[in-house]
């Protein structure tokens, strides 16, 4: 079944390879946009604090599905200005979400494991969210008017987007000039590629699996460990990377220490099923030496 999928933020580094991957899949793809004209599907230029926009647009557009990828992300900035993470990351998402139920299609919205405290790792869907800094709490607040949550973690890919860097090309970039790195041994995640998340996504927004799904990378795993497993693979020099503790951050919002996901539930339920961190960094050099060599 072709779906007619309107993704918002579809500029962006999840938004982009969504698109990328539905079209690729035979769907009809409307990326919406606010500065940066996306790359894939066709243009919507509209702001999520627009409501009668909103309404224009599901009546412009008639999707079945819509991705929500957009967001304020930037985790010092939203706890700087909490007034603007406030209006996109939960009044934008309500009247996104209203105005999905109006047009009589599904919802996904792409989350975070910042919705929880850190204390524990490897949360599962059932676990009680607490978050710790203020995106977080607008993620979690988004999540609450949505039909299905996809929560993901440090999403890379092998593309810079809007001309910035995702983390593991920074990494990537530096040790090609000879830099050292540092990195953290005591920040736990769940790394996940691009093209993983997509392909999950897109089969939740495909079989309309409500409810709530951890769409990250399977492995829990330091950014020092990372960094290294990164080194490895690309033949850098490990002796660069250098190890660094979260008390050392000048951040401006707080950040849980073990905000690793659980996979089980994406696991068992779907047929696109969460890489494991060894796939991932495979996959992922064979797109970045393809992009190098194009």
């Amino acid at each position: 079944m072709n779906m007619r999928i309107l993704i918002t933020g579809g500029s962006g580094l999840v938004g982009s390879r969504i698109a990328e991957e539905a079209i690729e899949g035979g769907h009809d793809v409307f990326s919406g946009y606010v500065n940066n004209e996306p790359k894939f599907g066709k243009a919507v230029r509209f702001d999520l604090r627009d409501k009668s926009r909103l309404d224009s647009i599901m009546e412009e557009v008639k999707p079945d599905v819509i991705l929500h990828t957009a967001a304020i992300a930037d985790v010092d900035r939203c706890e700087l200005d909490r007034s603007l993470a406030f209006s996109i990351n939960v009044e934008g998402t309500l009247s996104l979400a209203k105005a999905t139920k109006r047009a009589g299609a599904f919802i996904v919205h792409i989350s975070t494991d910042y919705v929880f405290d850190g204390i524990k790792g490897m949360y599962e869907e059932t676990n009680i969210p607490n978050p710790v800094n203020y995106y977080g709490y607008t993620k979690l607040l988004g999540e609450s008017c949505c039909d299905a949550v996809a929560r993901t973690s440090v999403v890379y890919g092998s593309r810079s987007v809007g001309g910035k860097d995702n983390f593991t090309l920074q990494i990537i970039k530096r040790l090609e000039r000879g830099e050292q790195v540092k990195t953290l041994i005591d920040q736990f995640r769940s790394p996940t590629l691009d093209v993983n998340l997509a392909r999950m996504t897109l089969e939740i927004a495909k079989r309309r699996l409500g409810g709530i799904y951890h769409l990250s990378g399977s492995t829990r795993v330091s950014r020092f460990e990372f960094a290294c497993k990164l080194a490895k693979l690309f033949g850098f020099d490990r002796d660069l990377i250098l190890q660094s503790k979260m008390d050392e951050m000048k951040w401006k919002a707080k950040r849980p220490h073990d905000s690793s996901l659980s996979t089980n539930k994406s696991t068992l339920r779907l047929i696109a099923k969460p890489y494991d961190l060894d796939t991932s960094l495979r996959i992922f050099k064979k797109q970045y030496d393809s992009c190098c060599t194009d």
